[in-house]
């Protein structure tokens, strides 16, 4: 019977040391050592110290920039420790009640916008921190954004045109706008 017990507390210390503290320790290794930019959260410098993450959205909501997707983490926006799809389907009452609330919002802020509303502006992301929107819904925001900074139309659209990322590897996913770089860039413009 001792010899059962000690049998397997020696199992347990092993097995703890193995993947409790070793394995850990040589994947961080690792990680800092190969990949050390995206091991440590793939990190944006933001004008005056502000540091952002490459792979959160980020909660925009000045009319002078683009706004992202809708998060879906609550009670703060785009927490990466909240990480959660909403998990309502289609179907779902209020699924529809907050996509029409986010479309009458929408409609409020850019009355003279006539365009079709892109669905990923009025829905949150599986995730609910994605960084990217579509072109489509990068060019609707643009008639808002050249508004609130007085510049030309024409010369946010190339802005936006320039910060288009096709799919990988030509057929994987969709061509999606990183509404963070997109941001970062407008400010540059000045």
């Amino acid at each position: 019977m001792w010899q059962l017990i000690r049998t397997t507390v020696l199992l347990f210390a092993a097995m703890t040391f193995l993947t409790g503290i070793l394995y850990p320790l040589a994947v961080t290794g690792l990680a800092q050592t190969l990949l050390p930019w995206q091991a440590n959260g793939s990190l944006i410098k933001i004008n005056e110290g502000k540091t952002a993450s490459e792979l959160v959205g980020q909660p925009f909501r000045e009319p002078r920039h683009f706004w992202g997707r809708p998060s879906a983490t609550m009670p703060v926006a785009y927490n990466g420790a909240s990480s959660i799809g909403s998990n309502l389907g289609p179907s779902n009452p209020a699924l529809k009640e907050v996509v029409q609330k986010r479309i009458a919002s929408l409609l409020a802020i850019d009355r003279g916008n006539r365009l079709t509303i892109p669905v990923d502006l009025v829905t949150a992301s599986g995730s609910g921190l994605d960084p990217h929107i579509s072109p489509a819904a990068a060019f609707y925001q643009v008639p808002r954004v050249a508004k609130a900074r007085n510049i030309d139309d024409r010369k946010v659209a190339d802005l936006v045109r320039t910060h288009i990322r096709n799919r990988q590897f030509g057929i994987l996913g969709e061509p999606t706008v990183h509404v963070l770089y997109l941001n970062m860039a407008l400010d540059a413009m000045r």
